[in-house]
């Protein structure tokens, strides 16, 4: 699957429950772009397959590769998939201000420095953000700390 924004490959993951309120539309299961880190729902026919018929994900045998975004992305799902998440909501930070301050804490509590993380990130040459990476970081740290 391409990302609608840019045209670069992008990751689909499910969305555990307890952080769909953050996902766009709610979805189970989204699309992370590699380049531009834009979040969106799947499309019914990528989502095929990875999530059951009550709209929960299914049990995956493997878990995303988020290393396709950036050797500076965790891989570890507990932190990447808030990371993710906090990352689509950036480009409005002030509408989702307290979802992305909850979503960087969960990384942080599971052992991420999210603010590292999107210095690392606003380092990658292979990253285009849809939104300035710096400037946000600047912010999320005025907002975390």
């Amino acid at each position: 699957m391409t990302c609608s924004e840019c045209g670069a490959p992008t990751i689909l993951f499910s969305v555990p429950a307890e952080y769909r309120t953050d996902a766009p539309s709610a979805a189970a299961v989204v699309s992370f772009c590699t380049r531009c880190l834009s979040l969106e729902p799947a499309p019914r026919s990528d989502r095929d397959g990875a999530e059951t018929d009550e709209g929960a994900p299914a049990a995956t045998a493997t878990t995303p590769d988020f290393e396709r975004v950036s050797d500076a992305f965790p891989t570890r799902p507990e932190r990447a998939v808030p990371f993710a998440l906090a990352l689509g909501l950036c480009p409005s930070l002030a509408t989702n201000r307290t979802a992305i301050e909850l979503l960087l804490r969960e990384v942080e509590g599971a052992g991420g420095d999210p603010l590292l993380l999107l210095e690392r990130l606003s380092d990658d040459p292979s990253v285009e953000s849809a939104f300035d990476l710096e400037r946000r970081r600047h912010q999320l740290e005025q907002l975390l700390y």
